[in-house]
């Protein structure tokens, strides 16, 4: 049966490691995402978007991760759905089988936050699914988020406290420095992630579980790859490994990766058309962009993550 984060997220905060959450979109990455974990004994949680939802359908997703469960019955695997705007689409997913919502509404002010998350929360709890709520902004573009350069945010570690206990979520996602997306920082500039806000954020909450969106390292043979085989992703540049290891070891037990994933499958696809011109069937293509997923999802368990031999 597929899981709710709740246990996952306490073995990890004690343990000091933190669990990936992959955006899913088809049976291919599905497939690459949980033969990784699977083979390294990690729990995992796959994260689908309101945009990969209305691509693939609820329906379809939810039956290619059911099939993942029945492949793999004894790792621990939680359906999620990432960056949901709205009470409705929150209730859609929670009563079509997902074991965990988040409800974004971090872009209103503190109160509608509030407001709007402990509604999800209330629906949720009711259902027995887990709730993951944001208090901060990041920029950058993914899917339907958009926010603008400049107009980011970081968390106000002064309120967590109170957004925490007024809403009761299960987890929170906060802003220290990540960005969605390929293009996190400007070429020449040494990423640094806001570790300050993260250490207070934890003294005043805990044992709560936090989350880091926009995650993505953008490994830079992956976009060297895409750009050799006739793409264009100049200043493609993500957050370093080291410094997400570090957070993992703190208090963030849930790490969102969607941009690498995306750049292993496009940058194996690319070589595959290039070295065969003459090949027209997915399968064949396909099949390395696969194997790509998975050798990037074992590595993150093994050497960011740290949640191998975990489940």
């Amino acid at each position: 049966m597929l899981v709710t984060t709740k246990e996952m997220f306490k073995k990890a905060y004690d343990g000091k490691y933190a669990i990936g959450a992959f955006n899913v979109n088809n049976m291919e990455i599905i497939q690459g995402i949980t033969e990784a974990a699977s083979e390294l004994k990690s729990p995992v949680i796959l994260q689908v978007s309101k945009g990969a939802r209305e691509y693939a359908n609820h329906t379809y997703l939810v039956k290619l991760v059911e099939a993942a469960v029945k492949l793999y019955p004894d790792m621990p695997i939680a359906l999620h759905l990432d960056h949901g705007d709205s009470f409705e689409l929150c209730k859609s997913c929670i009563d079509g089988g997902f074991t965990s919502v988040m409800i974004d509404l971090s872009s209103k002010s503190f109160e509608e936050n509030v407001e709007g998350t402990k509604k999800v929360v209330e629906y949720a709890h009711a259902h027995g699914v887990v709730v993951e709520a944001e208090l901060g902004t990041l920029a950058g573009i993914e899917d339907d988020v958009k926010v603008e350069e400049g107009k980011q945010s970081y968390t106000d570690p002064s309120v967590v406290e109170e957004f925490v206990s007024k809403t009761n979520c299960d987890s929170l996602a906060i802003a220290i420095g990540t960005s969605h997306g390929a293009y996190k920082f400007k070429p020449g500039t040494n990423p640094k992630l806001r570790f300050d806000i993260l250490e207070e954020v934890s003294k005043r909450i805990p044992g709560f579980p936090i989350v880091l969106h926009g995650a993505s390292s953008v490994p830079q043979e992956f976009v060297d790859m895409v750009n050799q085989y006739g793409g264009n992703m100049p200043n493609a540049i993500g957050v370093p490994e080291d410094q997400l290891r570090h957070a993992a070891e703190l208090s963030v037990c849930k790490i969102n990766i969607d941009s690498d994933i995306r750049l292993a499958m496009t940058g194996n696809i690319r070589k595959y058309f290039a070295e065969h011109p003459d090949h027209f069937d997915p399968r064949q293509y396909l099949k390395p962009a696969r194997s790509a997923v998975k050798a990037m999802v074992a590595h993150k368990i093994k050497d960011v993550l740290g949640s191998a031999n975990k489940a």
